[in-house]
């Protein structure tokens, strides 16, 4: 399969050079931000986008729900979505090419709605006959799931989308999913719960990862500095965005010590004024809210709504 073409400006850009035309634009960008501006990019301006910073080119990322169709960011029967079967259809034919067409398809509806990021995949587990989100996700079996959702997000990206793999990690059931507290041994964490998230990080290098509303052994995963900056960043070479689950985030420094780089939604959030203020009263650094301003960039490089930078251009 033919790799997507990539431009910058309106001319073609090797593909082998992409990565760091992306990467300068990027910094460039970072560079021309005072600490407000920077606080407020990692803050929804309401329930779907980011904030625009005409400043630096940079056009508000929109942001929708798309686990068997593309949501938009409004309800209207003026504006219907095309609805695929469910995720747990879609895995049942054991069909990751088919998975990379429906996630072209998708692709092409966010497009014509407007929307850059697409809320999706869901890779939890089946995990419990009582989940009342199991129609979302794949499949009771890690390895499945992780080849399904591998060939839906290089579907969607393909198409020059952005996807969120979600929800990171342990949040398999609904009963209490907004507080629980999971306590997972290592062994089944990794050969289980983690598995699909490592599988696509890996094989289709997601642009977004949603972070969960839960705990995992103790700590709240918005907070989960060893999960996220260890174990998803440094062991698996994710270099995307990290968004919460809507209000999930609850706390402004353990969240952006904890990696998590947007809180959503708007336009109040832990982030944006609370983070300047943080930074400003000493009590967060300034190069964590850097890192996560880069990530927000990053994608927004690869989504074509940076000026300057390279973009998946669909097929």
């Amino acid at each position: 399969m033919a790799a997507p073409a990539l431009q910058r400006g309106g001319t073609d850009v090797p593909e082998t050079n992409a990565d760091t035309a992306r990467e300068e634009a990027v910094e460039a960008a970072l560079a021309k931000l005072d600490l407000d501006a920077k606080a407020r990019l990692l803050a929804g301006q309401d329930m779907w986008s980011l904030p625009a910073l005409p400043e630096i080119g940079l056009a508000s990322l929109v942001m929708s729900d798309g686990p068997i169709g593309v949501r938009g960011v409004r309800w209207t029967a003026d504006d219907p979505s095309v609805a695929l079967p469910s995720p747990t259809a879609l895995a049942a034919t054991w069909d990751p090419a088919l998975a990379r067409r429906a996630g072209r398809l998708l692709a092409q509806e966010a497009r014509r709605k407007g929307v850059h990021v697409l809320l999706a995949p869901t890779v939890n587990l089946h995990r419990s006959p009582l989940g009342g989100r199991h129609f979302e996700a794949y499949s009771e079996d890690p390895y499945l799931t992780g080849a399904i959702g591998t060939g839906y997000v290089q579907g969607v990206q393909d198409g020059g989308v952005g996807t969120t793999v979600k929800h990171f990690v342990g949040n398999d059931a609904e009963t209490e999913r907004f507080t629980v507290d999971n306590r997972i041994a290592p062994r089944p964490l990794r050969e289980l719960y983690l598995a699909p998230f490592e599988a696509i990080v890996r094989n289709a290098h997601p642009w977004g990862i949603m972070t969960a509303y839960n705990r995992v052994n103790g700590t709240t995963m918005t907070e989960h500095r060893y999960l996220v900056n260890e174990v998803l960043r440094g062991e698996w070479g994710f270099d995307g965005y990290n968004v919460s689950d809507w209000m999930a985030a609850r706390s402004t420094k353990g969240d952006i010590e904890g990696g998590l780089d947007v809180a959503m939604p708007g336009p109040r959030t832990v982030y944006g004024e609370a983070l300047a203020a943080a930074v400003r009263a000493g009590e967060v650094e300034e190069s964590a809210v850097d890192a996560a301003v880069r990530n927000v960039l990053r994608l927004a490089a690869r989504v074509g709504a940076l000026e300057g930078a390279p973009a998946v251009v669909a097929e």
